[in-house]
C-alpha cells in the first residue's frame, strides 16, 4: 500500500478510490487490502484511498471495520460515540468526507471485462450514487487496470515464501508419482489424488482445486483416463499427469508434471516419451523468451505459438498470472480453447512485479507406442524481474518422475 498504490494511482489518474464491501460479499480487492487476520468485511466496510500528492502520499481511511493494524485510519462520525457506522449514517459520513476533499475524480470498481476489478455489487452502487450526490456522482469513474494491477502486483519480498510453498508442491508430487504410493496394477489415479489431498491437509495447506491425475495407457491406442472421469488403475508402461495446486497464507501454486511407470527391465522412459517431455520444455523455453514489459497477453501469445510452430511442435498455450487466487489478476496468455487470443482479458500489458503459471501441452507422437501422440501438460510458476526478464520461481520438471 506504501510502494504499490500511490503510483498506481497516478498511472491510471485516479484521486479517489472507494472499495465498498459488504460482509460475505466482499470485492475482490478487500483481501489485496486487509490483514491476513481478517476474513471479511465488518457490517459493511468502506475503505476510502485519497491521493494527496507525492509529498503527502495517499491518505487510507475506513468507514466501518478496524484499523487493519494501522494500515487506514478508522473515520468515525465524531457526533456518536461508541457506537459503529450503520446504515444511512455511514453514506452520509462518506458525503461529508468526500465533500471535504473535494477530488478530481472517484474510481468505483465496475468491470464488464475483468472479474477482479468489478468488485462493487449492484445494491451497493444504487445507495453509493444517492449518497454522493449529483455534482460527486459526475466524478465517479471505471478504473478497472488500477484494481486489476493493483491484485497483480507481487512485492519482492513475497518470492522466498513463495519458493517454499512450491517445494513442497514439487515434492508432494514426486512422492505421489513414486513407489510410495503407486503400486502397478492395484493403485487407481483417484487413490493418488486423494493421497494428495491428504497428505496436504496434514501438512497444512489447502488445495484452491480439486487435483487431476491422467492416466495414460499405449497398449489401449493412447487411451487418456481421468479421475474425474472415475478411477482408472494405473499399470507398468502407463504415462502419468497431475494438475496439484497448494493454497498458504493468500497465496496458491498450480503445477503440472509428467510420470512414468516402469516396465520390468527399464531403467527409464522410452526415448520417444524423453524426447516428448523436451518438446514440452522448449515450448516454454520460447514462451518465456517472448515475455516482455509491455506487451499484451495476445500479442506474446501469437508470437510464442508461431515460434512453436516454427520448431515443428503441435502445442497449445494457456499461461495465466498467479498469486493471491489461482487464476490471478493481470493478462491472460492464451485459454485452452482460445489459442487465437482473448479479447479483453488479453489485452492487459505484462508488467514487472507479475507472477505466471507457464502453462502449456504438446502432442507428439511417439515411435514406441506405434505413433500415437502422447499429452504432456506442464506448468511451473514464473516472476518477471523488476528489469523485466522472466525466471523460474523454483524450477521446471527437467526428466519424468519414475515409478520403479
Amino acid at each position: 500500500m506504501e510502494r504499490v498504490l500511490p503510483p498506481l494511482m497516478r498511472k491510471h489518474d485516479v484521486a479517489m478510490w472507494l472499495v465498498v464491501s459488504r460482509e460475505y460479499n466482499e470485492d475482490p480487492v478487500f483481501y489485496s487490502l486487509v490483514s491476513p487476520t481478517t476474513f471479511a468485511a465488518r457490517r459493511r466496510t468502506i475503505y476510502v484511498l485519497f491521493d494527496r500528492g507525492p509529498e503527502l502520499g495517499v491518505e487510507r481511511l475506513a468507514l466501518g471495520g478496524n484499523s487493519q493494524g494501522g494500515l487506514f485510519t478508522v473515520y468515525r462520525d465524531p457526533a456518536v460515540e461508541n457506537r459503529e457506522l450503520l446504515g444511512d449514517a455511514q453514506w452520509k459520513l462518506l458525503r461529508k468526507l468526500v465533500d471535504e476533499r473535494s477530488p478530481k475524480n472517484i474510481a468505483i470498481d465496475i468491470s464488464q471485462t475483468h472479474a477482479f476489478a468489478d468488485g462493487l455489487s449492484a445494491g451497493e452502487r444504487e445507495q453509493l450514487e444517492e449518497a454522493l450526490g449529483a455534482e460527486n456522482r459526475g466524478k465517479l469513474k471505471r478504473a478497472e487496470l488500477l484494481a486489476l494491477e493493483y491484485v497483480e502486483t507481487r512485492l519482492p519480498e513475497m518470492l522466498p515464501l513463495y519458493r517454499r510453498l512450491q517445494e513442497n508442491a514439487h515434492s508432494l508430487i514426486a512422492r505421489g508419482f513414486s513407489s510410495e504410493v503407486v503400486k502397478p496394477g492395484v493403485t487407481t489415479n483417484e487413490d493418488v489424488v486423494w493421497w494428495l489431498r491428504q497428505r496436504a491437509l496434514e501438512g497444512g495447506f489447502g488445495t484452491w482445486f480439486q487435483p487431476s491425475v491422467r492416466v495414460q495407457k499405449p497398449g489401449k491406442a493412447g487411451a487418456s483416463f481421468l479421475s474425474e472421469d472415475g478411477p482408472a488403475v494405473i499399470e507398468r508402461g502407463d504415462v502419468l499427469h497431475v494438475d496439484f495446486g497448494l493454497s498458504s497464507m493468500r497465496l496458491n501454486t498450480d503445477t503440472q508434471h509428467m510420470g512414468y511407470v516402469l516396465r520390468p527391465g527399464e531403467t527409464g522412459p522410452p526415448a520417444g516419451l524423453t524426447a516428448a517431455l523436451e518438446k514440452g520444455k522448449r515450448m516454454q523455453d520460447l514462451l518465456l523468451s517472448r515475455m516482455k514489459p509491455g506487451l499484451t497477453g495476445n500479442a506474446v501469445l501469437s508470437e510464442a505459438l508461431a515460434d512453436v510452430l516454427d520448431a515443428g511442435i503441435k502445442g497449445t498455450i494457456y499461461t495465466h498470472p498467479i498469486g493471491d487466487h489461482g487464476h490471478g489478476a493481470g493478462p491472460l496468455i492464451g485459454l485452452w480453447d482460445r489459442q487465437q487470443g482473448v479479447p479483453g482479458r488479453g489485452d492487459v500489458p505484462l508488467k514487472p512485479g507479475t507472477w505466471f503459471s507457464i502453462e502449456l501441452s504438446a502432442k507428439v507422437p511417439v515411435a514406441e507406442w506405434g505413433g500415437t501422440e502422447v499429452f504432456i501438460g506442464m506448468e511451473e510458476e514464473a516472476h518477471m524481474r523488476a528489469d523485466g526478464k522472466m525466471e523460474w520461481v523454483l524450477g521446471r520438471q527437467e526428466r519424468f518422475h519414475l515409478v520403479r
